[in-house]
This record gives C-alpha cells, sequence and structure tokens, in this order.
C-alpha cells in the first residue's frame, strides 16, 4: 500500500466520520436556534398584544380624564365670565 493509499485511508478511518460527527452537530444546533427563535417571536407577538391593550386601556382613560378636565375649565370660564 503506498502512501497516498495510506494517507486515504487514514483520512477516512479518521476524519471523515469526524466531519459527519460534526455535520450532526450542526444541524442540532441549527434545529435548537431555530426552535428558540420561534418561541422568542412567539414570545415577542404575545408582549406586543399585551402592551397595545394597555396602552389603548391607558389612552382611553387620558381621553377621558382630558374630557372631565376641559368640562371643569368650561365651568370654571363660565363662572368667571359674570364676575
Amino acid at each position: 500500500m503506498g502512501v497516498y493509499e495510506q494517507i486515504r485511508q487514514a483520512f477516512q478511518d479518521v476524519v471523515a466520520p469526524e466531519i459527519r460527527s460534526l455535520q450532526s452537530e450542526i444541524r442540532r444546533l441549527d434545529e435548537k436556534a431555530d426552535s428558540g427563535m420561534k418561541r422568542l417571536d412567539e414570545k415577542i407577538g404575545s408582549t406586543s398584544q399585551n402592551l397595545d391593550g394597555k396602552l389603548s386601556s391607558i389612552r382611553g382613560e387620558l381621553l377621558s380624564e382630558i374630557r372631565r378636565l376641559d368640562g371643569r375649565l368650561d365651568s370654571l370660564e363660565r363662572e368667571l365670565r359674570p364676575a
């Protein structure tokens, strides 16, 4: 067996299995990353919906309070006119 054949055989016996093992590990890590990204997207979507709901509620409360204060200012203005 020549040197080329020995190197080729060593590559097939040692390096090739290690490469296949690394490819398998890369696939596993890629799937894990994809799963993590999907969960993160879901959490962001859920949090965004919650924030939208809270902001809408606060917006409604603020508008209500502004209207109430506007009414009080109108009332005070009417009281001050005759005086």
